[in-house]
């Protein structure tokens, strides 16, 4: 029994060693997920729910834009398949998320259904961006678990944070709903600097302009995501080939 019980001791203390060599790498959506988290908890406290459904639903829902767009079916009479639909279509791009993660997910055993629940836009950015510098003496699947773990945490106590604040503060929320769009720009710009992203950032940039003029605002995404994946896929694959060769 005290074998077991130090057991999970260790395992709790490991985690807790990677939690914390996780979170210098998590401070920038820490700070995108405390503001959008809270925009949300302030949209969601204006419909005249309390700060409880706002951490229900970033515990359970956790989807971002999704979250945001979930706040305008909260009303009487709304079609629950209309809701579906639009969720699929918000939230479609996820897909291609996991597609390139899927050695990962073979690494996480039973986690797996979380890492799978939390990927969102800047936590997938940030498995990007470190695979090159995760800690030697940490698994890259449990720092990758660490960093899903933290920022799932940040969006909840940011969107606890705004039902909080717009219930006891005049809040004037006009434009709130921007916050989730700058961040999205936040992270481009900062893969930008970087010059080995400049490369997938601007195709991705330059393809989805193409899709938005030819398929218009309303279908452009699904087809923009399909040709961004296939050409970095094929460009990934071609740089591996010639490393290989050589």
């Amino acid at each position: 029994m005290m074998n077991t019980m130090e057991k999970s001791i260790e395992r709790k203390t490991n985690f807790l060693t990677v939690l914390k060599k996780a979170f210098p790498y998590t401070i920038p959506v820490l700070a995108g997920y405390l503001f959008i988290g809270a925009a949300f908890g302030v949209m969601i406290g204006e419909k005249g729910y309390s700060f409880w459904w706002a951490a229900l639903a970033s515990l359970m829902v956790y989807a971002g834009s999704g979250e945001y767009v979930m706040v305008t079916f909260l009303f009487p009479g709304v079609s629950l398949l209309n809701a579906f639909i639009t969720e699929i279509i918000v939230n479609i791009r996820h897909i291609f998320y996991g597609i390139s993660l899927l050695d990962e997910y073979e690494k996480m055993g039973k986690r797996k259904f979380y890492f799978v629940f939390s990927l969102t836009d800047e936590t997938y950015a940030l498995y990007y961006d470190v695979r090159e510098r995760v800690p030697e003496d940490v698994r890259r699947e449990d720092f990758y678990f660490a960093i899903a773990v933290l920022d799932h945490s940040y969006w909840i106590l940011g969107s606890i944070i705004g039902a909080i604040g717009i219930s006891l503060l005049p809040i004037d929320s006009t434009g709130v709903e921007f916050a989730m769009t700058a961040l999205f720009l936040t992270i481009f710009t900062e893969n930008w600097l970087k010059n080995d992203g400049r490369s997938s950032s601007a195709i991705g940039v330059l393809v989805a302009v193409i899709c938005l003029f030819i398929f218009g605002r309303d279908a452009f995404l699904l087809p923009a995501m399909l040709l961004i994946t296939g050409i970095l896929w094929l460009l990934e694959s071609r740089r591996k080939e010639e490393e290989d060769a050589h």
